[in-house]
């Protein structure tokens, strides 16, 4: 009996010390390159503090440079979670089998859209009248932005010049300042850019949204952890709303997914996988 009692109890001690240390390991964001690492850092932060509270484990944001760094990065397991475009995406879970746990909602919407942009006092109201302009792309690896443009009747060739600036924000102020005639915006960094002068003149079709990955090596019971956290923010509390509007000011909060939902994705850029270095 003594024996038993014994066996028992120093079993109890080592599982919890086996627990405790599994729980204790830190975890890193990753997350695609929408500005400069500077703000990516500042806008991840609130959600890293947030799942280092309900994992009980410390979350530290590490943002990448690249759309190519985001997804090499997850699918090495360099990195345990991403904040991920939907090409990124696919992408990584091509490279290293990653595992989408959720999507973000905008604006009421379980979707996204690309948005094309001009000054507000600029002659360019259609597709059409970018014939022989200044066009602005983000990511050089972001095929989705040069599917949309192509799908939205125009081809690249067409185009006076194009260059690729890398971050959103980068393209806004290309065209605000004149640098460009018009650009390709995500819909969120469109609306914002709205009310400072630029004008939306096309909108993409439905789109799967940005998402939340794990790596391969990460835990099921861990990833379900961060799932659960994940779609238990709301706006209703004030601090959930902090860590949504930091990542976003027009997100809502995030959602379900699954891999099916964006065959759209791969479907759209199959015509530019010879680009996809």
């Amino acid at each position: 009996m003594w024996l038993r009692l014994w066996l028992t109890v120093v079993f109890g001690f080592w599982s919890g010390m086996a627990v405790a240390a599994a729980g204790s390991g830190e975890l890193s964001l990753g997350s695609v390159a929408m500005d400069i690492p500077a703000v990516m850092h500042q806008r991840l932060s609130p959600l890293a503090s947030y799942l280092s509270r309900e994992l009980g484990q410390p979350v530290q944001v590490r943002p990448d440079v690249g759309l190519n760094q985001a997804v090499e990065n997850i699918a090495a397991g360099r990195v345990d979670i991403a904040y991920l475009t939907p090409i990124a995406y696919v992408k990584a879970q091509r490279a290293g089998k990653v595992r989408i746990i959720a999507k973000t909602v905008t604006k009421g919407q379980k979707s996204f859209r690309l948005m094309l942009v001009a000054r507000e006092d600029s002659a360019i109201r259609k597709v059409p009248d970018l014939v022989g302009k200044r066009f602005a792309f983000g990511d050089e690896a972001a095929l989705v932005q040069r599917a949309v443009v192509v799908n939205a009747g125009i081809r690249l060739e067409n185009f006076g010049s194009y260059r690729f600036l890398g971050h959103y924000d980068n393209i806004a102020r290309g065209v605000m300042n004149g640098d460009f005639d018009a650009g390709i915006l995500k819909d969120t960094t469109a609306y914002h850019w709205e009310k400072k002068g630029l004008r939306i003149f096309y909108t993409s079709p439905e789109l799967p949204p940005y998402n939340i990955v794990v790596s391969q090596s990460m835990p099921t019971g861990t990833a379900k952890a961060i799932q659960s956290a994940l779609l238990k923010l709301h706006l209703d509390n004030p601090e959930h709303r902090t860590v949504i509007k930091a990542l976003d000011e027009s997100y809502d909060g995030f959602v379900a997914t699954s891999d099916a939902e964006y065959d759209i994705i791969r479907k759209i850029v199959k015509p530019f996988q010879k680009e996809d270095r």
